[in-house]
């Protein structure tokens, strides 16, 4: 041993990063390692552990904390944190920290991504083309909607919702919103974004997005009675947390048409997927690339490392999440 507070990094990273860390941690590392950790091997690997960068999605229980008397400072890197029980943290006295603002316009990109593709039909026009399908332009087939000049609707106008919002301007759409509590007049005028009610954004929306938190109370929050209250025209973009749609009441919408389509970046229990999306045509499939571009994922390590060296440090996180001391 060398005197040195012992950090634990979960995922495998950018090695400046790493070599970063080690001038002034021991620093425990999973570069070579392709498998997530499972809960059992995590919580043993933290036994000894002053600090932990966690990936994104790994869960950290009570009973890991337990496990982990040195534990002092949870970094996430990633913006989500509801894998982590954050209350119990708290309760032992453990920062937790996470990685805003440095992936707003990145995910904000992908959220387009997706509603361009699905309004296009572009991944099923794709495997049609693939597939030898493709006789020559006929004018009666694969036709799409227009994104231009329709209605965005955007469950949750937070720092990547007022991203997604700016990018309208360019599409000459209108921008409606519902959150939580109501933003500010100025950030309204800069979105060009009109708060509206959650019934009156289900039905109004040619495009929905859904940009906001995973919690118990945000649970299936877009099931069967939401996707009932929704165009038959529309389509839906989920680049939040899975949990936030019920999978299968939407896999049901999709199949029957109640909607039109979706666009999906994240899934109840992932990596695991409900089988029923791959049997679909009218939905455009991701496996969680919100943030995954190599500057992006760069500069969310970068700040969970900040995080990490300023909590073990005596320093001050810039991006803490809880309070503790």
């Amino acid at each position: 041993m060398n005197g040195k507070p012992r950090i634990l990094v979960t995922r495998r990273t950018f090695d400046e990063v790493l070599s970063d860390l080690r001038r002034d941690f021991e620093v425990e590392d999973r570069q070579h390692e392709a498998r997530p950790l499972d809960a059992a091997l995590l919580k043993s690997r933290l036994a000894d552990k002053d600090g932990v960068m966690l990936a994104p999605g790994e869960v950290l229980d009570a009973s890991m904390l337990a496990a982990a008397p040195r534990l002092k400072v949870v970094a996430v890197a990633a913006v989500g944190y509801n894998t982590v029980d954050v209350a119990a943290c708290t309760a032992r006295g453990v920062l937790v920290t996470h990685t805003p603002d440095v992936l707003n316009n990145t995910t904000a990109d992908m959220a387009w991504a997706l509603m361009l593709a699905a309004a296009r039909r572009i991944t099923e026009a794709e495997r049609w083309l693939r597939a030898g399908q493709w006789q020559g332009i006929n004018f009666g087939e694969m036709w799409g909607v227009d994104v231009h000049h329709a209605t965005l609707g955007i469950l949750g106008l937070g720092r990547i919702g007022r991203a997604i919002a700016r990018r309208a301007a360019g599409f000459d759409m209108e921008v409606i919103y519902h959150s939580r509590r109501r933003v500010d007049a100025e950030i309204e005028a800069e979105t060009r974004a009109s708060h509206v009610g959650f019934d009156e954004l289900l039905a109004r929306s040619d495009f929905l997005m859904l940009i906001l938190p995973y919690t118990p109370q945000s649970h299936h929050l877009i099931g069967a009675a939401a996707l009932a209250r929704m165009k038959a025209s529309a389509i839906l973009v989920n680049v939040a947390r899975g949990g936030i749609v019920d999978d299968a009441a939407l896999i049901d919408a999709l199949r029957n048409r109640r909607i039109a389509g979706a666009g999906l970046d994240v899934y109840e229990g992932e990596p695991a997927l409900h089988r029923g999306f791959l049997e679909l045509d009218n939905v455009v499939l991701s496996p969680h690339l919100g943030s995954a571009t190599a500057a992006t994922r760069l500069a969310m390590a970068r700040l969970a490392a900040r995080n990490l060296r300023a909590a073990l440090t005596g320093g001050v996180p810039p991006t803490p999440v809880n309070r503790v001391g």
